[in-house]
């Protein structure tokens, strides 16, 4: 039988996990089905490599090299150190190389940035870790960024999220190719769901009001303080003693946003907070956050979080409540 040959590129400063995980899955999947399916290769420039010191660095030996890439089918870029830099010429001619001839481009986290780098993700949609999905559009406008997913298929360029979406990632490459039975098995046998519930975006921090001096600042706070008050964007501009005008011009050059964006935020925000550390049913939650009913809430919600107040619940609870 012919095997799917998977390459890992392995820059300088990788993070150990990501360069871990498309072993671990195809790996698993070989396992799991009693058949060699794939064939793994790290390949390293030079054949060496050092991880990344903030996880943990140890050096890497591996008997391919960029010439490793040669006929692989799929090239799995994880995270490195230096994600930021522009890569080595070699480096983006021997991806641009490998996407000519057809292979399948995958990266994990932050290596997105490392195939945003080449230009093949010039003109399509694609993810990253949701810390940096500003940085990436902003360092390539020509890529359409979306934090708020764990992974985005394009044919044979593939995008993931933060760290474990590399997991997922793998897992979907795994049932592109033989099937949602055998990448369940491949799932079990790494415990964990074949397909997580939601996105990236159930995990994104939404800042708080800036803990410098605004102007803003005092209506920031007294508009958090209202959060289960029908606040509308009259009530605010009076209280800033401002025009409705300025009121969406400050807020736009200060937050970023429009009033009401910043106060739905808000309040998603702090049913975040009541849906980890309490055990409100959603119906008060929606009232203590001025939703009005579970239903609005459970939709605004889950438009922003990609899952629902249950399975947030579910997923992020912090542990028993006292008494």
């Amino acid at each position: 039988m012919t095997r799917t040959v998977v390459a890992v590129l392995a820059l300088d400063g990788v993070v150990p996990f990501e360069l871990s995980i498309p072993g671990q899955v195809f790996g698993a999947a070989n396992q799991a089905t009693g058949t060699p399916h794939y064939r793994i290769r790290v390949c390293a420039p030079g054949r060496a490599v050092a991880t990344a010191a903030d996880y943990g660095a140890f050096r890497l030996r591996t008997p391919y090299g960029l010439d490793g890439l040669d006929g692989a089918d799929v090239i799995v870029v994880p995270g490195h150190g230096g994600f930021l830099d522009t890569p080595p010429p070699r480096v983006i001619e021997a991806l641009r190389q490998a996407a000519a001839r057809g292979a399948r481009l995958a990266s994990v986290c932050i290596g997105a940035f490392t195939l945003a780098a080449t230009g093949l993700l010039d003109g399509q949609r694609a993810t990253t870790h949701w810390q940096y999905a500003d940085e990436l559009a902003r360092r390539h406008p020509r890529v359409d960024v979306d934090p708020a997913v764990l992974f985005i298929d394009n044919g044979n360029l593939i995008t993931s999220a933060g760290v474990a979406a590399g997991l997922d990632l793998c897992l979907h490459l795994v049932r592109d190719q033989l099937g949602a039975d055998l990448a369940a098995a491949t799932a079990r046998r790494i415990v964990m769901p074949l397909q997580r519930d939601g996105g990236q975006a159930q995990f994104i921090e939404h800042p708080r009001p800036p803990a410098h001096a605004t102007a803003l600042q005092p209506v920031l706070h007294w508009m958090e303080s209202r959060l289960d008050q029908p606040l509308t964007l009259k009530d605010i501009a009076d209280h800033a003693a401002i025009s409705v005008r300025g009121l969406n011009r400050h807020f736009r050059a200060q937050t970023g946003t429009t009033p009401l964006q910043w106060l739905l935020r808000a309040r998603i925000h702090r049913a975040r907070q009541l849906l980890e550390t309490t055990d409100l049913p959603i119906e008060h939650i929606a009232d203590r956050t001025g939703f009005g009913s579970a239903a609005t809430l459970r939709h605004h919600f889950t438009r922003h979080t990609g899952t629902s107040p249950h399975a947030y619940r579910t997923a992020f609870r912090q542990g028993p409540l006292p008494g």
